[in-house]
């Protein structure tokens, strides 16, 4: 599945590279997500995000769907979907690479621990 993007799978003699963009605009972020916490419940309103899970088991809130993700599990969440990250008992990493025009003020808060809004 492509997830909303391009992915492209290309197969080398040594294994295989994949592509998630080419030539498009695209933010890319490692997050590093402690035990125990989790990121703010929120939706955006000008991107899509896709997360690929390198680390961890954390829990993935997608809409009113909560999934236990393990490593290599990916998501892709539209604009406007409600999400959450939280990390259980273990660190988590996760690769996070928005699609759209990305700006950190695109961040709509519905619940946060540290009370940002």
């Amino acid at each position: 599945t492509s997830y909303g993007m391009n992915i492209i799978d290309d197969p080398h003699p040594w294994g295989n590279e994949r592509w998630f963009t080419q030539n498009e605009p695209s933010t890319v972020k490692l997050l590093l997500i402690k035990a125990n916490q989790e990121l703010s419940l929120q939706y955006h309103n000008n991107r899509d995000e896709f997360c690929k899970i390198l680390s961890g088991q954390p829990k993935m809130t997608i809409d009113d769907k909560v999934v236990e993700a393990h490593e290599g599990d990916e998501f892709f969440i539209a604009r406007g979907t409600r999400h959450r990250i939280s990390a259980g008992d273990s660190d988590a990493s996760v690769l996070e690479i928005s699609l759209g025009d990305f700006d950190e003020k695109d961040i709509v808060r519905i619940e946060d621990n540290y009370n940002r809004v």
